[in-house]
């Protein structure tokens, strides 16, 4: 008998597989989904391998197979084990990375009564469990879920433990239905020849049935069966009349299974590769020998350019050389804003043979995409950090476009991977070439680079307009003086000038805030209460629109009050700056221009992304305001100017990463601007212009400011001189909070002495930046060292705690 490590989709199972036998008769596979035996249910797992024999001595069968074609191939399968291990996931988690859309499915518990129960007695019975134990002993099964809406999820559990005690009723469990299916349409088709159908359309005409006579005549003129709708639009007939045409026998209905299609090929013009300038014809030469099997240098490729250097360009070349050799790609962006003009551009030169994967799609979208990619129908597949998970098959080429943006880490729920270093993996066990693009790489991925672990490529001019266009000028405004001079508006004098000259001439303007809403915070001007989120330590966001507060952290919402909660003043003032009260200021400053913002809460619908930024493309906006959304990746040719409203946003957050993050941000919306003719120019205002990120992103200058970044990182031990680990305790008593959080420090401590690691370093507890959220209490630990995965492996972790390896973040 054969046997199988399969990973149970159990919330019990955690980091485990779990060994079952192989019935005969089932042919099992690798990468499989199968029915499984897990206490008292039957639940859906992965097969991860098959051995000889067991890795316990008594095991049960597999049930059934689920799907007779391997979901995950054979490098996923050990990808999945790589990601639990590293990132200390539950396994399944892992797993469920790769699987189709919609496969997941919860068991649901029902309640029915007892068979031979004997009632006797029922006065015994409390009120409350004598009525529920009458209303399920009047139908055949009851779902938790439903007693659940009646008595509350705790109170549900509670009764149901009991009348499963006293033996009156049974447990059941039964998995949810399927969520997702392929999508089928009714066609109409003859059941007679044509000939035959034109007769007897005459004789419907005789007996006044026109609406049936017109149906049959249009389907006698169809080459096959025709979706319903276009007969009942071409023809005017209703549904009764073709269930006429059905019963007699003239035609019938048959399901037909069609496609989903997220991409519309209506606006897309196929396009040529381009003419390479001499750098980019350098930096491409080197993939190309890469993909063609070149192993003598790194397969890994830092493509460091400016912003307008053409990377695209390459990225597109390199996948026309995987294609020719039979292999496939993955092209990663770091938000779904970008996905729309990345299509674009790869769906004109690849015309049919791009997908598409992100969450804005429909899950019936995405179901369709990733069985299609599944079968080898495309080229290559465009989306955020879960692209990187699809059944792309004949993998040879992985781009991750802006690969220091912080969206590839996945942080809040788990695993908490990082799609770059997960894409590396997927390269190693596929043998595909990888491209890293940026202007501003992250600091330890061209350390990596200059230590030769990655191929540096470097773009140093712009190719738009035209070849060594200059990067837009860049003027920093120090806040500081304009409020000396007199100047307490938003804008700059020197923003309102620039702005006021570019829209005379008819040119675009982006405004810069990396902050929504209206005001940040209101305040009471007589006591001084603020008003903040009564689940979360954060203050509560004025959003103009809604004319509401709204807590950006847990979407808590509530009126703007007319009076001060605590001292009962209406001296309520309104402080704070976001993309909201932007927008209304600059209509103010420029009443005749025509705005547009672009931020999350205006990109709530699927297609709100292309809607905005088709828009300013075709100039129905002079103006367009975001948020980081409009820093990346965007090419506008008749932006001429950008303002950088406040630059100080993140600069001073308490996080090791704070400069690096602001002069990648400064550098990328300052790209947007001078990618036309006309030139452009960039005005950052900020209360720090002396700061050296600020003054490196002013002169366009990554060499200034990586060699200040990273000799800080040296002193401090930080990365990439180390790894860290951020240990997360959440409760709702804050004081048992912190005690579990010494604890575990306290713990670590021991197991480190106990090993004598003497490089492991642990910082805290402290209170997390946003100490409450969501009603619970936060307090952290860091860990700082190497080989943090494997220590932390044995250390047992209570519930409430959660692990981030290689945290972006330390707030």
């Amino acid at each position: 008998m054969k046997y199988a490590e399969v990973s149970v989709n159990s919330p019990v199972a955690q980091r485990r597989a779990f060994s079952y036998a192989i019935p005969p008769g089932l042919n099992i596979q690798a990468g499989q989904a199968v029915w499984v035996p897990f206490g008292d249910k039957t639940l859906q797992g992965i097969v991860l391998e098959l051995s000889a024999y067991p890795a316990v001595e008594e095991t049960r069968e597999i049930t059934d197979i689920i799907d007779p074609h391997p979901l995950l191939s054979p490098a996923q399968v050990t990808l999945a084990r790589d990601i639990s291990e590293y990132y200390l996931s539950p396994l399944f988690d892992a797993v469920a990375l790769m699987l189709p859309p919609g496969f997941g499915r919860k068991p649901l518990t029902f309640i029915s009564p007892a068979p031979d129960h004997d009632a006797g007695d029922l006065s015994a019975l409390s009120p409350e469990l004598r009525q529920v134990f009458e209303s399920v002993g009047k139908r055949d099964k009851t779902s938790l879920k439903e007693l659940a809406k009646r008595l509350g999820q705790k109170k549900a559990r509670a009764i149901i433990s009991q009348l499963v005690g006293r033996g009156l009723a049974v447990r059941s469990y039964e998995l949810e239905p399927v969520r997702i299916t392929p999508k089928k349409v009714p066609y109409l088709h003859l059941n007679i020849t044509a000939a035959k159908a034109r007769a007897a359309a005459g004789s419907l005409r005789e007996k006044r049935a026109i609406k049936q006579a017109a149906l049959l005549d249009f389907l006698a003129r169809q080459a096959g069966p025709v979706p319903w709708a276009e007969a009942r639009q071409k023809t005017g007939a209703a549904k009764a009349a073709a269930g006429a045409l059905v019963r007699q026998g003239l035609a019938a209905f048959q399901p037909v299974e069609v496609r989903r299609e997220p991409i519309s090929y209506r606006n897309i013009t196929p396009s040529s590769p381009l003419k390479l300038t001499a750098a980019q014809e350098s930096a491409f030469s080197a993939v190309r020998d890469a993909i063609r099997g070149d192993r003598t240098h790194p397969r890994v490729f830092l493509l460091h350019g400016v912003t307008g250097s053409g990377k695209t360009e390459i990225y597109l070349q390199a996948l026309a050389e995987a294609v020719k050799l039979g292999q496939r790609g993955i092209v990663l962006v770091p938000e779904i804003s970008l996905t729309p003009q990345t299509i674009e551009r790869f769906a004109a030169r690849f015309p049919h043979r791009v997908a598409v994967q992100h969450s804005q799609l429909s899950p019936g979208e995405q179901f369709d995409e990733w069985y299609r990619l599944r079968n080898g129908e495309f080229d290559v597949v465009i989306g955020p950090r879960s692209a990187l998970f699809t059944p792309q098959p004949d993998l040879g080429l992985i781009v991750i476009d802006e690969e220091h943006e912080w969206t590839y880490k996945q942080t809040d729920k788990s695993p908490r991977y990082h799609a770059r270093d997960t894409a590396l993996k997927l390269a190693e066990l596929t043998g595909a070439v990888v491209i890293l693009g940026s202007a501003t790489p992250d600091v330890e991925t061209f350390y990596h680079a200059e230590r030769g672990d990655y191929r540096l490529l470097q773009l140093p001019e712009r190719v738009v307009p035209d070849e060594g266009a200059p990067l837009p000028q860049v003027e920093v405004v120090d806040l500081r003086n304009e409020l000396k001079a007199g100047n307490r508006s938003i804008f700059s004098r020197s923003l309102v000038r620039a702005a006021t000259k570019a829209l005379a001439g008819g040119e675009q303007v982006i405004l810069f805030l990396n902050r929504r809403g209206g005001t940040t915070f209101v305040q009471c001007r007589r006591c001084g209460f603020v008003l903040r989120c009564p689940r979360c330590e954060v203050t509560l966001t004025h959003h103009l629109a809604e004319d509401a507060l709204v807590c950006h952290q847990c979407h808590h919402k509530t009126p703007v009050p007319q009076a001060c909660p605590r001292c009962l003043s209406r001296q309520i003032k309104f402080l704070g700056l976001g993309t909201q009260k932007l927008e209304q200021a600059a209509g103010a400053a420029f009443p005749r221009a025509r705005l547009l913002r672009w931020d999350s809460d205006v990109t709530r619908h699927k297609d709100s992304h292309e809607e905005i930024l088709g828009k300013f493309r075709a100039h129905r906006a002079d103006i367009l305001i975001g948020t980081q959304m409009v820093a990346k990746g965007l090419d506008l040719p008749s932006v001429t100017l950008v303002g950088v409203v406040i630059a100080d946003t993140s600069l001073n957050l308490p996080d090791f990463r704070a400069g690096e993050r602001t002069f990648q941000l400064l550098s990328q919306v300052a790209g947007r601007a001078g990618r036309g003719v006309l030139g452009g120019q960039v005005i950052i205002q900020t209360y720090s212009p002396e700061h050296y990120a600020v003054q490196a992103a002013a002169k366009h200058d990554y060499a200034a400011f990586y060699a200040r970044e990273i000799t800080y990182r040296r002193q401090l031990g930080n990365p990439p001189f180390s790894r860290l680990a951020l240990l997360t305790y959440r409760h709702t008593n804050d004081a048992f909070c912190q005690r579990e959080a010494e604890r575990m420090r306290d713990r670590l401590a021991a197991e480190r002495d106990a090993g004598e690691i003497d490089d492991l370093g642990l910082i805290g507890p402290a209170p997390a930046f946003i100490h409450r959220l969501r009603s619970r209490f936060r307090w952290q630990l860091i860990l700082r060292g190497t080989g943090l995965s494997a220590f932390l492996a044995q250390v047992p972790l209570p519930q409430g705690w959660t692990v981030d390896i290689d945290p972006v973040s330390l707030l």
